[in-house]
């Protein structure tokens, strides 16, 4: 039932009736879930969207509906997780969570004849800055859109763009290194 209701109703009878931001938690639960796992959250993951669920109910008032509820939410918890690893330091990411991995031959990040292990992969995309390894997640983990990711990050399209490029061209770099090129 819930994703048939535009989040924009469910904004609406959530400030109208409380017991409405259930369904809320229900449609974003798996997906900011799955969001903060792919950051590398580890074990705190449910204290964050915990934090995450009360921040959006606290400011629901203050949502603008101009902009995609699906972004605003996802703002708020990629600003959250930024907030934890601050207090924790930079916290890896796990491939086990990697949707596709060939996405690195799509993008023409390893050549086709290149053999890539997940252990390689992951100690490359950890060890890129933190705004790199951020695009990358939101791009392939989360399959988010440029939009979706300026609303996200708070940055423009444009600069969206440069930033993937260069984590891209920054992942080449890192996996030629490691195949001895």
């Amino acid at each position: 039932m819930e994703e048939e209701v535009p989040d924009a109703t469910l904004v609406q009878n959530s400030l109208n009736d409380p017991e409405q931001y259930r369904h809320i938690i229900n449609r974003y639960r798996q997906k900011l879930l799955r969001y903060v796992i792919h950051l590398g959250i580890g074990d705190s993951y449910e204290d964050i969207l915990q934090e995450v669920f009360i921040k959006v109910y606290r400011n629901l008032n203050a949502y603008d509906d101009s902009f995609l509820f699906s972004s605003w939410i996802y703002r708020i918890t990629h600003n959250e997780v930024m907030s934890h690893f601050r207090k924790k330091k930079n916290m890896p990411i796990s491939l086990e969570s990697f949707p596709d991995p060939d996405f690195l031959l799509k993008e023409d990040v390893v050549d086709e004849e290149d053999v890539f292990d997940p252990e390689n992969i992951t100690r490359a995309i950890n060890s890129l800055d933190q705004k790199y390894k951020d695009v990358i997640v939101l791009k392939y983990f989360e399959l988010k859109s440029y939009d979706e990711m300026a609303d996200i990050l708070q940055k423009p399209p444009g600069t969206i763009a440069i930033l993937l490029n260069r984590a891209k061209q920054k992942l080449k770099e890192i996996l030629s290194k490691n195949h001895g090129k």
